[in-house]
């Protein structure tokens, strides 16, 4: 599993000629980064006395924070096979009518694929988002500054997934499906962006 390799060779394969890991992966990265972040903060605020009242609250957020950085992390690799699948249809022979029809329909299925696999992402890192707002508002004052860098990783990768779903809606010949993923993708955009910098927002004040 190309998530469980040492960071600096994941780093050095992100920057390498090859095609993956790529954008996908990295928005999923920055993703599980963001939850990774809010799971902190909550460690660091239950069981501490002057958060008692909230640290149920807390250990809720800390089990959603931690099903999101493991959903996250294994979007990686699920970015990486939609990508190879893409590849891998565009590669099919198109010598006869027959190869160019099956080649064609390959080519949708794969694209259809690579375009859920960044949507998924981005729904994921909305949600992280709005842990690392809740993180924000109750969590240990002391760690406050995390709970804003997860909620910035988290914006950026979401950012960065719907840019992987721009690539490949205009590709798509389902003109409905296509469309569907652009209102989902500007509707996240449209929520989790400015909850975001809310957020960041909270954590300044409390600095």
């Amino acid at each position: 599993m190309i998530i469980e390799q040492p960071v600096t060779r994941f780093l050095d394969e992100l920057a390498s000629s090859a095609a993956t890991p790529g954008g996908g992966s990295g928005a999923a990265i920055m993703g599980a980064l963001g939850a990774a972040l809010v799971s902190m903060v909550c460690n660091l605020t239950i069981g501490k006395k002057n958060y008692a009242e909230v640290e149920d609250e807390m250990r809720d957020v800390l089990a959603d924070a931690e099903a999101l950085r493991q959903r996250l992390a294994d979007m990686v690799a699920e970015d990486i096979a939609a990508f190879n699948g893409l590849m891998a249809a565009y590669g099919l022979p198109k010598l006869s009518d027959e190869d160019k029809a099956a080649r064609g329909a390959a080519i949708q299925h794969a694209l259809r694929a690579a375009t859920e696999a960044p949507l998924a992402c981005a729904r994921a890192c909305a949600e992280v988002i709005k842990l690392s707002m809740r993180a924000a508002e109750v969590g240990n004052r002391n760690v406050i500054s995390d709970a804003g860098v997860g909620a910035l990783a988290a914006q950026a990768a979401l950012r960065s997934a719907a840019l992987n779903v721009d690539i490949n809606v205009p590709s798509l010949q389902d003109q409905a499906f296509a469309q569907a993923c652009r209102d989902e993708m500007d509707a996240l955009l449209a929520s989790a962006v400015p909850l975001s910098e809310q957020a960041i927002a909270l954590v300044k004040s409390k600095l």
